[in-house]
């Protein structure tokens, strides 16, 4: 894949052009990425697939429009765009889950922000039942706060890839995702006595920050 990344700028040309093989190069490259944002925001792996879909269509026909800058934030926002086209087509409600999948849709591990990597069997069931708790508290953020947690806490892209994609100022990025976190970390409190001090969600957080 590095190969293709030392590439990217040629084929990009190339599939401004026209050239769907190059296009289709730099697609693969990016689609795992693309269906798991596409995945978070619809929280249906059909409709997820749908979303990605048209986006990689709507790509493809819009190449010409790429004018420099970052391709993978350019693939991500026509993604995002997407997949709040399928929502709005009533489809699905927005949700968040926190794990990740695979192309076959099954759960793979949790984020590295989510999991102690010492645990033994009990202290994996709590970080089982902190990520379920976490992910409830992520679900009820609103729409532009759980995107920032999405692209910047859960696919660690960066305050301006983050910015590229909204196609907001970085300084709104960084606002959104602190008042994010903050709303997840006051919703936590309410779970304290549930949850085991070792999993506290500050000290997941600062990990991420």
């Amino acid at each position: 894949m590095k190969k293709i990344l030392d590439n990217e700028t040629l084929l990009i040309e190339t599939a401004q052009r026209g050239d769907m093989e190059a296009f289709n190069m730099l697609a693969l490259h990016y689609q795992d990425m693309l269906y798991r944002i596409a995945l978070r925001i619809v929280n249906d792996e059909f409709t997820a697939e749908d979303a990605l879909q048209n986006a990689l269509l709507q790509a493809y026909s819009n190449i010409r429009s790429f004018r420099g800058g970052t391709f993978k934030s350019w693939l991500a926002r026509v993604t995002v765009n997407a997949s709040y086209d399928e929502l709005r087509r009533g489809r699905r409600h927005i949700s968040l889950p926190l794990e990740q999948f695979t192309n076959d849709g099954e759960e793979i591990e949790s984020p590295e922000w989510m999991r102690d990597q010492s645990a033994g069997p009990e202290e994996r069931a709590e970080s089982s039942e902190l990520q379920r708790v976490v992910q409830q508290c992520i679900k009820s953020l609103v729409p532009d706060y759980r995107l920032m947690v999405i692209l910047v806490d859960i696919e660690g892209l960066s305050y301006e890839e983050a910015a590229r994609i909204a196609r907001v100022p970085v300084g709104t990025v960084k606002s959104r995702l602190a008042r994010a976190r903050m709303q997840i970390r006051n919703k936590l409190r309410a779970f304290q006595g549930l949850l085991p001090a070792a999993y506290q969600f500050d000290l997941m957080v600062s990990a991420t920050v």
